[in-house]
Parts: C-alpha cells; structure tokens; sequence
C-alpha cells in the first residue's frame, strides 16, 4: 500500500456544510495538513469541477486531498488518497486508503489501509443526540488499531487537546471565524 509520508495530523472533512467557508478553512488549516473531499450533495459532474477547485486550493497549501469514494475513482481524479468504509475501499489500485470506523467490528474488517478515522468521539451537529463513543471508548478501540488512527466526530482543537489526541479531523473547526487558528505545531 502506498503510504502517506508524513501522515497528516490534521484533517478537515468536506461537505455541504461547510462548502461555502471551504476556501477560508483550507486557508487556515496548517501547512501540509489533509481534506477529505465528500460533497455527496452535488451531482456527479459538478462535484468534480468542485473537487479540482478545491485540490488545487488545498494542494497550494501543502495540503493532502483525500477523494470520498473507491481508489480507482481517487485515483483517475488525481487524489492523493481515497476515503470510505472497508466495503468501498477493499478493491481498486495501490493509493493511500483513509478508512471509516465507527466501532471495534468494524475496525476488525479493515484488512487494508493506512489510517483508520474513528468516530465519533464526541456529539456532532451532523448528528445531534447522535450516540457517540466518548474518550474512553474511543481510547479502547484506537488502543486496539495497528494502524494510525485520526478521531472524528465533534473535535476541534480544544478537544484535541483534552482528549490528548494528535490526530484529528473536522468538519465546522476551520469554518468558524470565531475559532482561532491553529499553530503549526500543534
């Protein structure tokens, strides 16, 4: 498997939602950090234009573009890597796999990536109320991954940092001007 070097620590997860704050969030994401373009709200041939736009933006910045969907679509789309669950990531060409797990059966199934995004961690206003796993059962089941595992779910710096965690992505973290910028070297 080809391998992200290095693996970002700090992602930034795309979607209708924060479409129109993208370009402000990718700005103030640090350097070399990753996006993981989803935008399933477009149609297939808009979501492509906006996908090159914000590659090009992202890449620009150092950052590493990640394509929701199957590695032969990140692939043909030029993505650096590809997202998603174990059942869409299992076939397709040799390219960076960011894996989606939301608990320790499915972190068991995932036979092939390099990063596993557990989640969520804490509640998220994609799904308010929603059940989350906490920090401690988010520790058990991260304890559990041979591979580097990035949380999701609710996180922004400040949880990052309580939850003693280096890796994380977000959704609405960069998008809130409100949110103060985060330094290189957290």
């Amino acid at each position: 498997m080809a391998r992200l070097k290095p693996l970002p620590a700090i992602w930034i997860i795309s979607d209708a939602r924060n479409d129109a704050a993208l370009e402000y969030a990718l700005a103030r994401l640090p350097r070399g950090s990753g996006v993981v373009f989803r935008h399933y709200h477009l149609a297939s041939r808009d979501r492509r234009a906006r996908f090159d736009q914000v590659k090009r933006l992202a890449q620009a910045r150092g950052h590493v573009v990640a394509l929701s969907g199957n590695a032969r679509t990140a692939r043909r789309w030029g993505a650096d890597a590809a997202y998603g669950s174990v059942q869409v990531l299992a076939p397709g060409p040799a390219l960076p796999r960011l894996v989606a797990v939301h608990s320790l059966w499915e972190l068991a199934q995932v036979k092939r990536g390099d990063a596993i995004l557990l989640s969520p961690v804490f509640e998220t206003r994609t799904h308010p109320n929603g059940k989350t796993l906490g920090p401690r059962r988010f520790r058990l089941i991260a304890a559990r991954s041979a591979l580097p595992v990035i949380a999701l779910g609710g996180m922004n710096s400040v949880r990052a940092k309580r939850l003693k965690w280096p890796r994380w992505a977000a959704i609405d973290a960069f998008c809130d001007k409100a949110t103060p910028r985060i330094p290189l070297d957290s």
